[in-house]
């Protein structure tokens, strides 16, 4: 980050120009000053001074001043990659969807907001500073770049320590090995990393710590994250300060490959790799002062792999290619963020298209080779190297399994979960998604993930155990309460929020108000986000403070209108006292700002319903199934309500177009049982009731009910 300079713009002021869906903006100097006509935040053309400039290589952005306090990110932005490459020329970061003002992307809004989506990162000692009673920031830095204290931390101690070395000179020097910073990034002292000469890759001769002081620390800027507290401290677990995220399914592939829609950064991609494994940290290939590699092109690779047998082309196996492909080709393939900004993958994976058909993931060869399918590639290289498939990243079937509602997700997800040779990100993941399969014979999985030394593994557990009932929970999650890392700490204060205080053994209130209290501390730090209020309002709802929750989520939605989480929790609140009729207003308010939230017509459905206006309920319902047609849920309860109308045949086949995509349902696959068995069909019944044994073998009354079904079966003649 920049003052907008004449030595500091990149982009063309010179009168320039952009066409984006209709909208002209120009580009302009006058008075010293760079500023740039466009759309504001009512949709009327108006002009606006730039500040600050965002970024240089590949492309560079633009801050705008508010009154309020907000920097704004501009969504046109600068290439400024060299003309012969496509560059210098403005360009629109969502080039193919038409951001209009009303927009939760559009520049003036809530996530292009730099206060919050961007200041941590791009300057040095962030001071949010905002002010929720007056929606205003006076966000502060104390240096607007990226200085030493970014990594290092508050430099006092250091510079004390430097002028106390001064004093002595030159009669010596005083021995203190920290020099008076706060920690010293020294996992690589003493580390080598000799290479194999039979296998040819290098081994680290000190076993790496859990905590890896220095991945954490480059975590900061470098995962997708979210802060709750601003006094971070180079060294220690992420999630002593930030909510970090996991191998979510809308960033990545069920095996952990980045997808395009969403950047991961390199953080949670690095931590699943087997090089982290290994005890790699990110300055064995990264100079982190000078931000260069350690060494030229794939040279930084052959540190470590051995050339004879990696830069071979025995191992490549395209020696007519020139230029041959090199070790990022092939194990770091690149996906292109922000239109022009291509990023690798850090998790370092063996190229799998045997996987691609079955997981309906991309890999390295397709990559190369579109015209081609999956099953071509997958052939060549069992040729070139032998029919066993190897691979750090195991846990693909386990996640697609999962997303799927496969027969053996809940099976597969407790393997990952229960394996220590898995990244501690893929067994965290696993147990999250366990959540929805948790059982007696996988709580144990829960307990273990409890006591992991990885905090991301600990909050995946509690993730785990979220669907248990309040009173079996404490027992399980109240230790966490007093967990050294913050971010456990919270999740299980509002994992634990739904005990009553009355229930809660007198020994553990203290720590749970403790923990509470740097809940809510956390939300109000993010008051200025709908996220943050509507999960304060939760917590809030859970503690029986109605009112106060109540005061949250108008908050959340005055915030941005079209945040339909609020609106639909705001609803519930409503449901729970007696109070649909205004729930249903709620709603609509949401939906007129966000038509196209499933979720909102959804929940609308379900409101209409206890109103008793059944035919408006269905007519929502069946819009949630048209906008998400993936959703088993909405797909589900579009059926009841279908067979409840009288449209029985309609009900089966809606529920058997959703067990297409999840096989494993239980709840699709009851209600295929009972629909079936109403209409008459007998054979259709005991097919899915036998379905729904192989998932739950051990179900007395089920098999009870196939023993009946099959005594009802016509006899053959």
């Amino acid at each position: 980050m920049q003052h907008a300079t004449d030595t500091t713009m990149l982009g063309n002021f010179n009168d320039a120009s952009f066409d984006y869906y209709g909208v002209h903006s120009r580009f302009f100097r006058k008075d010293g000053k760079f500023l740039v006509e466009t759309d504001g935040p009512d949709g009327k053309f108006a002009v606006f001074e730039v500040k600050y400039t965002f970024g240089i290589d590949p492309l560079q952005q633009y801050l705008v001043e508010f009154p309020d306090g907000r920097l704004q990110a501009l969504s046109l932005a600068w290439d400024s990659r060299p003309q012969d490459a496509g560059g210098q020329r403005w360009f629109h970061l969502y080039p193919n969807e038409e951001i209009k003002h009303d927009d939760v992307l559009h520049w003036t809004r809530l996530n292009q907001n730099w206060n919050f989506m961007c200041a941590e990162c791009h300057s040095t000692g962030v001071a949010k500073n905002y002010d929720a009673k007056t929606d205003r920031f006076a966000t502060t830095w104390t240096e607007i770049s990226v200085g030493c204290e970014a990594c290092h931390g508050h430099s006092s101690r250091h510079i004390a320590w430097a002028r106390d070395q001064r004093s002595w000179w030159p009669f010596g020097k005083r021995d203190d090995q920290r020099m008076g910073l706060l920690v010293r990034f020294d996992e690589r002292h003493n580390a080598a990393w000799p290479i194999d000469p039979q296998g040819g890759t290098a081994r680290r001769t000190v076993e790496p710590a859990p905590l890896r002081k220095e991945v954490e620390t480059c975590g900061l800027c470098h995962a997708r994250r979210a802060g709750f507290k601003e006094d971070w401290e180079p060294g220690q677990w992420l999630s002593q300060t930030h909510v970090v995220e996991a191998l979510a399914r809308t960033t990545y592939y069920p095996d952990g490959q980045n997808r395009d829609v969403e950047e991961p950064y390199n953080y949670t991609p690095f931590k699943q790799s087997k090089m982290f494994a290994a005890g790699v940290t990110c300055s064995d290939c990264h100079e982190p002062h000078s931000a260069k590699l350690r060494a030229s092109s794939e040279g930084v690779c052959l540190q470590c792999h051995a050339p004879d047998k990696y830069a071979d082309a025995r191992h490549r196996r395209h020696a007519s290619v020139d230029p041959p492909p090199t070790c990022i080709s092939c194990h770091m393939p690149a996906r292109t963020y922000m239109v022009v900004d291509p990023r690798h993958d850090h998790s370092f994976r063996i190229p799998r298209p045997d996987l691609s058909g079955t997981l309906a993931t991309p890999n390295a060869c397709n990559d190369c080779h579109r015209d081609k399918s999956p099953q071509w590639a997958a052939a060549a290289v069992e040729e070139w190297f032998g029919p066993n498939r190897g691979g750090f990243q195991t846990y693909g079937a386990a996640f697609h399994a999962a997303r799927t509602d496969a027969a053996d997700a809940a099976t597969l997800l407790a393997a990952i979960a229960a394996d220590g040779k898995a990244p501690p990100v893929a067994r965290a993941t696993a147990l999250s998604e366990l959540a929805s399969h948790i059982s007696p014979a996988n709580i144990g999985a829960a307990r273990s993930g409890l006591a992991d030394p990885d905090p991301m593994v600990r909050i995946g557990a509690l993730d785990m155990i979220e669907n248990l009932p309040a009173g079996q929970i404490w027992s399980i999650a109240s230790p966490l309460l007093a967990d050294p890392v913050r971010g456990v700490r919270i999740r299980a204060a509002s994992l634990l929020a739904a005990v009553p205080t009355a229930s809660q053994p007198p020994a553990d209130r203290q720590r749970f108000d403790r923990a509470a209290k740097e809940f809510v501390d956390a939300q109000r730090f993010n008051a200025d986000r709908p996220e943050g209020r509507t999960t304060l309002a939760n917590f809030l709802a859970q503690r029986g403070q109605a009112p106060e929750a109540e005061a949250e989520y108008k908050a959340a939605l005055r915030l941005n209108p079209q945040y339909i989480a609020a609106a639909i929790n705001l609803a519930d609140l409503y449901r729970q006292h007696g109070r649909d009729s205004e729930g249903e207003i709620i709603l609509r308010s949401a939906l007129a700002a966000a038509p196209d939230e499933a979720a909102g017509h959804h929940a609308l459905g379900l409101t209409l319903a206890r109103l008793k206006r059944p035919d408006e309920a269905l007519a929502e319902f069946r819009r949630a199934t048209e906008l998400e047609p993936d959703s088993s849920q909405y797909a589900y309860v579009y059926a009841v309500a279908l067979h409840s109308d009288g449209q029985r045949d309609e009900a089966v086949a809606v529920l058997k177009e959703a067990l297409k995509n999840h096989p494993g349902d239980h709840d699709i696959l009851s209600a295929l049982i009972s629909f079936n068995r109403t209409i008459g069909d007998v054979a259709a019944a005991l097919a899915y009731a036998e379905q729904l044994a192989a998932i739950m073998p051990d179900d007395r009354n089920l098999a009870a009910l196939i023993g009946e079904l099959r005594r009802q079966l016509p006899k053959p003649n």
